[in-house]
């Protein structure tokens, strides 16, 4: 999640995965996806049109990956997905770059919004 997207749109799709070694090497193989390392836990996609990334920091499960949206304004949109009913399923946390939060929508699935970190 290295680039600023555009708000409220989807700009990112996270894989969790048992192995990402074993990911990169498939998905580079078979796509030729390139990658960057973000630590151990963690490597950005990008297909030459979608970034993504490949995580270990959480179990992998059936059903597809996290669809990530991105904000300009994380804070807002956060009372906007609570006043609509969603549950938060991981409060607002930092990380290299930005900061995300999830939730679940009134189907189940779950979903993330991130916002990039500006030096101000």
């Amino acid at each position: 999640m290295g680039t600023q997207g555009n708000h409220h749109q989807i700009d990112n799709i996270e894989f969790n995965v048992a192995d990402i070694a074993r990911s990169k090497a498939f998905y580079g193989q078979v796509f030729g996806w390139t990658f960057v390392d973000y630590g151990p836990g963690y490597t950005e996609f990008r297909d030459g049109r979608l970034a993504g990334g490949f995580t270990t920091d959480g179990p992998v499960r059936a059903g597809g990956p996290l669809v990530i949206l991105y904000s300009s304004d994380l804070e807002a949109t956060l009372g906007k997905v609570t006043a609509a009913g969603a549950v938060i399923s991981k409060d607002t946390f930092e990380f290299p770059g930005g900061r995300r939060f999830h939730f679940i929508d009134p189907d189940g699935y779950e979903l993330a919004v991130w916002t990039a970190v500006t030096d101000a």
